[in-house]
């Protein structure tokens, strides 16, 4: 990357950057994108931005997992149903499952975290 960087652009990372921040393993077509992105993830942590401020707290990378799996009506949909534990109402049941996915799907899709 550093050989296609202008000498311009190279002497501002030098000289004025001061941490260089990275949103993934991509090519983008401009920095805008990566740019809304950041700001996106910033504002979120301001107060009352998010009108449920504690459901940020359980969002992925919080606390290194990723979230478990979001279920929506209807209950069975082309025969593709809704896990049974989710209905049974037995809130401790449910984030006992809820951690288990969470631990499942950051172990085989990012097991570097």
């Amino acid at each position: 990357m550093e050989k296609l960087l202008s000498k311009k652009q190279h002497r501002i990372r030098e000289h004025l950057i001061t941490k260089e921040i990275s949103i993934g393993d991509f090519v983008l077509t401009g920095g805008e994108l990566a740019s809304a992105i950041i700001v996106d993830s910033i504002i979120r942590l301001i107060p009352n931005v998010i009108s449920d401020e504690i459901s940020a707290l359980t969002d992925s990378f919080q606390d290194d997992l990723l979230a478990p799996p979001i279920y929506t009506r209807p209950y069975n949909y082309k025969n593709w149903k809704v896990p049974d534990i989710l209905l049974s109402g037995n809130k401790k049941e449910i984030e006992k499952w809820e951690l288990e996915q969470s631990i499942k799907r950051t172990e085989n899709i990012r097991p570097d975290l």
